[in-house]
């Protein structure tokens, strides 16, 4: 019934009689203010039959039928929406970090499950942007490219894991990759969102050098440093079967570097220190970044209380067959 809609709704008050007359015919049933002893049947008036139910169920299909006609004076009307959206989506590109140390425990359980987390989360939000995905550590890669399918995005995400790529923070390499992946896009706005949580020691290409590029071709970097301030438990080594050894590390990360990146580009720099700092970032960026849409709902309406008035009509035809025949009684 959610598509409906009545253009008399105040006559629905008129079902409150039906459990009223129930009432009043269940106390008119059971009322023996005046009794006077007859021959019974006692002994037998616990068996029941398959006429007994059906009879005892005959007035629930007058109480029904009145409820449709109750139902079609209020004149039903079934509504179809139909929605025309045009949307003028932005292509976002979203740089990853892989580095060893995206396995700090100063967010629970590390940096890198918290960042993919909300990453995907902001994903979500975006519903009619393309969104790509990059990776970097010592080197970088694309793990997708632009696309509307948000799932695939979302599923390459959270496959990822510290230790796919040659150990390193190559934020150049990340940046030059994702801003590649733009240069092609045709649409108004392009955006990259780049977090890492370390300092620049990889990679053949500067970071700057990969900013000034993304200013040229009017790509706007946000860019997010995690971590939290001082110390945190950091993998410091590894052993020879690759889990890591852990202990407490100084968190670096080259903020003045990050700022001027994205005051370059026209973007922003966030510092999260925590998954509630994290998550309101990207809420931060998800309104920076406002995709227009122009969505016209066109309505179309059918009346439908032919349908209700003639299933009550229907109720009432098998009521009065069903009594006069089947299970016609003599008084």
């Amino acid at each position: 019934m959610s598509n409906y809609e009545f253009q008399n709704p105040w006559l629905l008050l008129l079902l409150l009689v039906i459990p009223l007359m129930w009432w009043w015919s269940f106390k008119k049933k059971y009322d023996t203010s005046a009794q006077m002893q007859f021959p019974h049947v006692g002994s037998i008036e616990n068996i029941t039959s398959f006429r007994s139910i059906l009879f005892k169920a005959l007035p629930y299909l007058r109480y029904l039928a009145l409820a449709s006609f109750i139902l079609a004076l209020a004149r039903p009307v079934l509504v179809l929406k139909e929605e025309e959206v045009k949307a003028e989506g932005i292509d976002i590109m979203l740089v990853m970090d892989l580095s060893s140390s995206m396995l700090a425990r100063d967010f629970k359980p590390d940096r890198l499950t918290v960042s993919k987390e909300m990453a995907s989360r902001f994903i979500d939000k975006r519903k009619y942007d393309r969104i790509g995905l990059v990776v970097f550590a010592g080197e970088s890669f694309t793990q997708s490219p632009l696309t509307t399918d948000h799932r695939i995005v979302k599923e390459f995400l959270y496959g990822l894991e510290s230790g796919m790529l040659e150990d390193g923070t190559a934020i150049g390499m990340g940046l030059a990759s994702a801003v590649n992946r733009l240069k092609e896009s045709q649409s108004k706005s392009k955006v990259v969102i780049l977090l890492t949580d370390g300092v620049n020691n990889a990679g053949y290409i500067k970071p700057m050098t990969a900013a000034q590029i993304a200013k040229e071709l009017d790509v706007r970097v946000y860019t997010i440093g995690v971590g939290s301030m001082g110390e945190a438990i950091s993998p410091t080594s590894r052993r020879s079967d690759g889990r890591y050894y852990f202990s407490m590390a100084r968190v670096e990360i080259d903020e003045a570097l990050l700022t001027e990146i994205s005051d370059l580009t026209g973007g922003k720099y966030f510092r999260a220190t925590n998954e509630i700092g994290l998550e309101r970032i990207y809420s931060e960026i998800d309104a920076l970044e406002k995709t227009e849409i122009d969505v016209s709902v066109f309505k179309r309406f059918s009346e439908e209380f032919r349908k209700f008035l003639l299933f009550g009509l229907i109720l009432i035809l098998v009521e009065i067959l069903l009594r006069n025949t089947f299970l016609r009684t003599i008084p």
